[in-house]
């Protein structure tokens, strides 16, 4: 019988790399398939795996998930086994009968990818005319047949003074709005990410529309590389209470050709085994899988981090953003608490 030693509560599944879409930010550089993706059967057996190992919920991803023809038998299985299924879209896809299928499945959630609010904007980050139209489409079908709705924002230097005018377009939809960080991951150019001053404006503009909104009219957060121990802010996580990165903790990814990783953000040295050759719980129980942050101690601190108050606990913020930004790990430099200090 599978013993748990670390307590899986979370999978992502890269369906497909496939995607229909160009996007600047995209960090897996999506647009092809991979050569060798999982057919539905080793999806399904993943699936059965995760729920012996007592996992609750799983989020199919891309790629563009619905560009995978076996992504409604994949869910269907994900449901049958007692397991919550969300799906991360990028709305092009959302037809009539897609929307037919997921009300049949009830999601936990379904996320439509919006990046600014104009076809402008969003149209030249994606580099596909039309999609803006598309994802607005796809949240009045969404939203129309009562399925949870929610829309994530990918922010850097060519949409971060676009919040405003897309806050409005969702207000009173019954949407809800995660915002999060484009790193140099992929495709995206370093040149393009955040600065600190502007990481810590969207910090302030989820804040304050917290205040403007009540959770009916826009409930707003900030995805798990928005913090960290701010001074002055409430807390704007998606965690109530960050205990430092997940991959590995409580979190695990499979891309479309079977490789696990921690997070499907972390670079590609960081794959711990693939379920085409070894069972997902030999992978999640290997004492040497995922040591980053299984075997974190206080000395793998860098940066800012190293003297931090705050940095046992936060063990230096979002892994993929750090490792992206600064090619260290532990040392994420978009950190609220960080950012403060230098106003003193």
């Amino acid at each position: 019988m599978y013993q748990k030693t670390w307590v899986l509560q979370s999978a992502a599944y890269e369906l497909t790399l496939r995607c229909n879409m160009q996007c600047i930010h995209c960090g897996s550089s999506a647009g092809d398939a991979r050569k060798k993706e999982l057919t539905t059967e080793q999806w399904n057996n993943a699936t059965k795996e995760l729920a012996v190992m007592h996992c609750k919920d799983i989020a199919l991803i891309g790629g563009e998930p619905f560009l995978n023809p076996s992504w409604f038998e994949i869910a269907k299985d994900i449901k049958d086994l007692s397991m919550n299924v969300s799906v991360v879209t990028n709305g092009w896809c959302v037809n009539d009968h897609i929307i037919s299928q997921l009300r049949s499945l009830e999601p936990y959630a379904v996320a439509v990818s919006i990046d600014g609010g104009s076809s402008m904007i969003h149209d030249t980050i994606r580099q596909q005319q039309g999609s803006f139209a598309r994802c607005l489409t796809a949240l009045d079908r969404l939203t129309n047949a009562n399925i949870p709705t929610t829309v994530v924002t990918t922010l850097h230097k060519k949409n971060i003074h676009d919040l405003s005018r897309l806050r409005a377009l969702l207000a009173h939809k019954k949407i809800a709005w995660q915002l999060q960080l484009a790193a140099p991951i992929g495709r995206f150019p370093k040149e393009l990410a955040l600065s600190k001053d502007e990481f810590y404006a969207a910090a302030l503009f989820i804040a304050s529309t917290r205040k403007q909104y009540s959770l009916q009219e826009l409930p707003i957060i900030g995805a798990h590389c928005f913090g960290y121990y701010s001074q002055v802010l409430p807390n704007i996580n998606l965690i109530p209470i960050w205990r430092g990165c997940q991959a590995g903790i409580s979190l695990i990814g499979i891309q479309s050709d079977g490789g696990v990783k921690g997070c499907l953000s972390l670079p590609d040295d960081l794959v711990e085994g693939n379920v085409t050759t070894s069972s997902l719980a030999d992978i999640w129980d290997n004492s040497q899988s995922f040591s980053y942050n299984r075997l974190f101690s206080i000395k793998d601190l860098t940066l800012d981090c190293v003297e931090c108050k705050y940095g046992k606990k936060c063990k230096g913020g979002c892994l993929s953003v750090s490792t992206a930004m600064t090619e260290k790990q532990h040392g994420d430099p978009f950190c609220l608490h960080a950012i403060e200090k230098q106003f003193e």
